[in-house]
């Protein structure tokens, strides 16, 4: 397969996308853990039984939120084509399981039920399987995260297409999130409305930015060299 081939940019693109959304929903999976590793007993009499064990719901946050912050820098990595690129993002997605299913397994045996935790690892296993197809000879000829894509639109596109994603994902987290985030009648995916709408926006903006930063310097270009070779023709 061709390093510049169509599919090759397709699935170097695809490759970006998934580990943007797994990056993003370890994050939020991190950031939705404090409310419970704070105040367990506030959700409810199931949620109630985690909080003899703060200390370790604390730490799930801890550990999750730095995953997720790797999983950012391995989709910069990705999108510059830095030597290790692939490599950390082994490693990122493997410690992302790895916790995951500890946090799994600890609040399932604790209140009978690990949701949504579940959600962002099958999410981590789905990426890293990928990945893992990735280095397969014929398609890493292909994708090979490990070098500066040919074209130097798509890394900039990969990212817009993610960014932009992930503002959707943000902006709806009530909605998604919320058949496992309910608790007498109260909706807590939506607690942080306000920080998330922001967010979710903010993140929508750098999409659209990026989608039509090359195209706005190329037109820019042509109508500096159009300015140019007029004032050479009347000069």
């Amino acid at each position: 397969m061709a390093r510049n081939s169509v599919l090759g940019k397709i699935l170097r693109i695809v490759g970006i996308f998934l580990m943007g959304i797994t990056a993003a929903f370890t994050l939020m999976g991190g950031a939705g853990t404090t409310c419970v590793a704070l105040a367990a007993e506030k959700f409810g009499e199931k949620m109630a039984l985690l909080a003899p064990f703060q200390w370790l719901y604390i730490l799930f946050v801890l550990v999750t939120l730095a995953v997720g912050v790797m999983g950012v820098r391995a989709v910069i990595l990705l999108i510059k084509g830095r030597p290790n690129a692939y490599r950390f993002t082994i490693i990122t997605l493997a410690l992302g399981i790895l916790v995951g299913v500890i946090h799994m397994a600890v609040s399932r045996s604790l209140r009978g039920s690990s949701m949504p935790v579940d959600g962002v690892v099958y999410m981590t296993v789905l990426t890293l399987v990928v990945f893992l197809i990735f280095r397969i000879p014929a398609i890493w000829q292909a994708v090979n995260f490990e070098k500066p894509s040919p074209d130097p639109d798509l890394p900039k596109n990969a990212a817009a297409i993610t960014l932009l994603f992930a503002s959707l994902l943000t902006l709806t987290v009530q909605v998604w999130a919320g058949p496992t985030h309910m608790f007498d009648g109260v909706n807590y995916a939506d607690a942080w409305h306000t920080q998330l709408t922001l967010l979710g926006w903010s993140l929508g903006l750098l999409g659209v930015l990026l989608w039509f930063a090359s195209p706005l310097k190329k037109l820019f270009r042509k109508i500096t060299v159009s300015r140019q070779e007029t004032d050479r023709t009347t000069a």
